[in-house]
C-alpha cells in the first residue's frame, strides 16, 4: 500500500473508523461535525506504510524529521474547541503530515497552514490533493510568526508546544476568535484556549498534553 492509497482494505474499513469514533465519544468528544469528519478521513495515508496498521489507534505516531501525527483524541478536542466559534478562516501552525489540516479543510472554507520543514509539507500537500482538498494555502515559515498577510483569522490551531503564547499569533486573531496552543516545556504542557473578547484576551486551560516543541525558523 502506498502513502496515497485510498482504496478500502481491512484496516481502513468503515468499521475500523467507527470504532475510533466510538472511543472518541467515550472520551468526551460530543460534536457530531467533528466525529463525522474524523470518521470520513483515511488516517492511514498520513503515516508510513509500516505504521499503517496502527493508524486508527488513539495514539500519536512518528512521521519523520522528529515529528509526530497527533493523537486522534487531541485532534478532535482541538477541532471541537474552535468549532464552537464557527470559524470561516483558520490558521494552522504545523502542517506536519497533514492530518489535522485535512480535518480543518473538510470543516471550514479557508485553511492556511504554516510548516517549518519543507519535506513534510511537500508530502502533506500530495496527500491532501489526493483527498481533493482545494481550500488550503500553504507556507514554509516560522510558526511563531504566523502568517500576517492573511490575518486576521477566526481560529488558530498550534500543533506544537510553545514555551509561552506566541505574541504574533495573538495579534493575528480576529475579534471573537479563538487560539488553541499547547504551552509548556518538553515534559509538561497545557492546552490553552485564548479568546479575544471585546478587545481583551481570556485564557483558559483545557487539558494536559504533550506535543513536539514549536521551533523558530525553518528547516
Amino acid at each position: 500500500m502506498s502513502d496515497f492509497d485510498l482504496t478500502g482494505i481491512g484496516m481502513t474499513s468503515q468499521r475500523t473508523r467507527d470504532r475510533l469514533v466510538d472511543r472518541l465519544r467515550e472520551q468526551g468528544i460530543a460534536c457530531e461535525d467533528v466525529l463525522q469528519t474524523v470518521r470520513s478521513i483515511p488516517r492511514h495515508i498520513f503515516v508510513d506504510e509500516a505504521l499503517a496498521h496502527r493508524a486508527y489507534e488513539d495514539t500519536s505516531l512518528p512521521i519523520g524529521s522528529g515529528q509526530t501525527i497527533s493523537q486522534p483524541y487531541v485532534v478532535a478536542l482541538m477541532t471541537e474547541s474552535i468549532h464552537e466559534k464557527h470559524p470561516e478562516k483558520v490558521l494552522e501552525i504545523g502542517t506536519g503530515c497533514g492530518y489535522q489540516t485535512a480535518v480543518l479543510a473538510h470543516m471550514y472554507p479557508q485553511v492556511f497552514s504554516v510548516e517549518r520543514i519543507e519535506a513534510l509539507q511537500t508530502r502533506a500537500r500530495k496527500r491532501l490533493a489526493a483527498l481533493g482538498c482545494s481550500n488550503i494555502r500553504y507556507r514554509i515559515g516560522d510558526g511563531y510568526a504566523g502568517w500576517e498577510s492573511y490575518a486576521p483569522y477566526d481560529a488558530i490551531i498550534v500543533t506544537a508546544g510553545a514555551a509561552s503564547i506566541p505574541h504574533a499569533l495573538v495579534s493575528q486573531l480576529a475579534e471573537g476568535g479563538r487560539l488553541i496552543v499547547p504551552v509548556g516545556d518538553s515534559d509538561t504542557q497545557t492546552l490553552q484556549v485564548v479568546d479575544r473578547q471585546n478587545g481583551e484576551l481570556v485564557v483558559n486551560n483545557q487539558a494536559d498534553v504533550r506535543f513536539v516543541p514549536l521551533l523558530k525558523g525553518t528547516a
